[in-house]
């Protein structure tokens, strides 16, 4: 067996896995683009966020400090479903864009959360919310630390308040993962985000 077809096998792999992956998010922004959604979709709220990593990341040992701030955008989707009297199960969109800094290293960091579920009150009182989606980093090394690409999956949850009209705060756990897609050394971050924000709509 040639000695360099183990690793040219290995790249085809995950050249496949990185195909897929582009085309699952490319799906996923046809399906809100599409005219039957784009036509209900609405800005919900503007949120500005800043937080540091935990101690470790979900299984891995951290190998060094990271602090993130960033400008949340969120819009809402049609999907939705009153529980009982006063609470609901909604979905929107999010999106944001800023900085992550790591070992005095500091690039740029987008995401986008195609489906963040949430259930709370209508008012917005208490809300708590999941998502999945994607991030995109300029550079994906910060010192030690290698994120392994560009590409990562974000996992976040949280929970919001909107107690000031239409103002409130929240807190959101936010998990950055490439799921070994470049190879078992790489290593994301884990991240505790708090955030004020501003709600463009009127309670319901």
């Amino acid at each position: 067996m040639n000695q360099f077809e183990p690793e040219a096998t290995y790249v085809r792999w995950m050249f496949v896995r990185e195909c897929v992956i582009v085309a699952v998010w490319l799906a996923a922004l046809l399906l809100i683009n599409s005219s039957d959604v784009s036509a209900q979709l609405r800005l919900e709220s503007l949120a500005v966020r800043g937080g540091l990593s935990g101690s470790s990341v979900i299984g891995e040992e951290q190998q060094t400090d990271f602090n993130q701030v960033d400008l949340a955008l969120t819009a809402r989707l049609p999907w939705e479903w009153n529980v009982g009297t006063g609470w609901i199960i909604k979905t929107r969109l999010l999106t944001s864009a800023g900085v992550l800094r790591g070992s005095d290293e500091l690039n740029g960091v987008f995401t986008l959360v195609p489906l963040d579920v949430i259930f709370g009150r209508k008012d917005g009182l208490i809300s708590i919310d999941m998502g999945v989606g994607g991030a995109l980093l300029t550079d994906y090394k910060f010192g030690n630390q290698n994120f392994g690409g560009p590409f990562q999956f974000v996992w976040t949850w949280g929970a919001t308040s909107r107690f000031a009209g239409p103002f409130g705060a929240g807190y959101h756990f936010q998990h950055y993962s490439d799921a070994t897609i470049y190879g078992s050394e790489s290593r994301g971050v884990d991240l505790h985000l708090f955030e004020i924000i501003y709600w463009f709509e009127s309670g319901r």
